[in-house]
């Protein structure tokens, strides 16, 4: 399905569902809004879903892979064949997303989405859109033909998956070098100073964070991202995997399917989503909120409160699936306990 396609079979979340889930909260056997924020999160689920009674079966992570050519630049503190190195232990299951997935009992969907060599394993998804992207501190990294491709490969993954079964999906990443692009994301979107949305990515010392925030304010004036054209942002500023989440983004609103964001990365791909299509943020939410400084600044933009906060910053999907794991919860709470009616308890008087 196209991009534009996707996107006009957004609808808002199904008020009626959220109304009944929420007198159902009120009349549970606990004092009202004793569980806070896992109360709320149960009616979105319910206004997402459409059901006022949601249950989360099939639960699935995404973690969409790609190079970089900017990695030439020194923007990390790896080398960046250490992103097919990783796909490898992906699919071995060995990883830290492969850990918490088998924690919350979610299936991982590893994607090439512009890996620099060719990685033959069948259990890989393929939607490779070139070897890595071109270096954005001196040439956009990608055509706009390519850009809109990335995102219409995400919309194709989230389409296939969910013929296997989905109730809810998390998105993950992984790419040497990918939180430079990431930043420059942020900094164009959000209108924030570069120095203010850049980290340390991979744990970079002082003198390599200067270096890169100097590569990445070169790559945007080398560049001239249109704020007010997202593809033009994303072909010359992204990276394929970022185009890929913001695709899976997109199309889990479209089939009314909550989607959990991870860290800095899946929240830039995530401001890619928002401002192709707001409506989307109504279906997101956030799992944690990373180390990363532009982290925080990419939710308040788009106007999200995380449901963790643990200093991470792995990426892969690793917050998206411990977020996952509550969102079961709240709605199990709304749906497994009983009410004061059904259980015999006197109500407050």
């Amino acid at each position: 399905m196209s991009m534009k396609d996707t996107i006009k079979r957004i609808k808002a979340l199904d008020e009626r569902a959220m109304k009944i889930a929420r007198e159902r909260q009120d009349n549970l056997t606990k004092p009202r809004r004793s569980l806070g924020s896992l109360e709320d999160l149960s009616i979105k689920i319910a206004g997402i879903m459409g059901n006022p009674t949601p249950r989360i079966k099939d639960k699935v992570i995404i973690t969409m892979a790609g190079d970089h050519g900017v990695a030439e630049e020194g923007v990390s503190a790896f080398p960046k064949e250490v992103t097919a190195q990783m796909i490898f232990n992906f699919l071995s299951g060995g990883a830290g997303i492969n850990v918490l997935a088998r924690h919350v009992g979610a299936r991982v969907v590893v994607v090439d989405m512009g890996v620099a060599v060719d990685i033959k394993d069948e259990a890989l998804v393929t939607k490779k859109i070139a070897y890595g992207t071109a270096n954005m501190a001196k040439r956009p990294a990608m055509t706009v033909e390519d850009a809109t491709r990335s995102i219409e490969a995400g919309i194709e993954v989230l389409e296939l998956e969910v013929e296997k079964g989905m109730d809810i999906v998390g998105v993950g990443d992984m790419g040497i070098g990918n939180t430079t692009p990431s930043s420059a994301i942020a900094a164009v979107i959000t209108g924030e100073a570069v120095s203010e949305v850049t980290g340390r990515g991979t744990g970079l010392d002082d003198e390599a964070l200067e270096q890169k925030i100097n590569v990445i304010e070169e790559a945007i004036r080398v560049n001239k991202p249109n704020k007010g054209d997202t593809i033009d942002v994303l072909a010359k500023v992204g990276g394929f995997e970022l185009g890929g989440m913001a695709g899976v983004m997109l199309a889990a609103a479209s089939r009314r399917i909550p989607v959990v964001l991870d860290g800095f990365i899946s929240g830039a791909a995530a401001l890619i989503a928002y401002e192709l299509a707001p409506a989307v943020r109504d279906y997101m939410i956030a799992a944690h909120r990373s180390v990363e400084r532009g982290h925080s600044v990419i939710l308040d933009y788009i106007g999200l409160k995380p449901l963790l906060d643990l200093d991470m910053r792995l990426g892969e999907g690793t917050g998206a699936a411990l977020g996952i794991s509550i969102v079961d919860a709240a709605c199990k709470i709304l749906t497994e306990m009983k009410t004061f009616k059904e259980a015999g308890v006197s109500e407050e008087l």
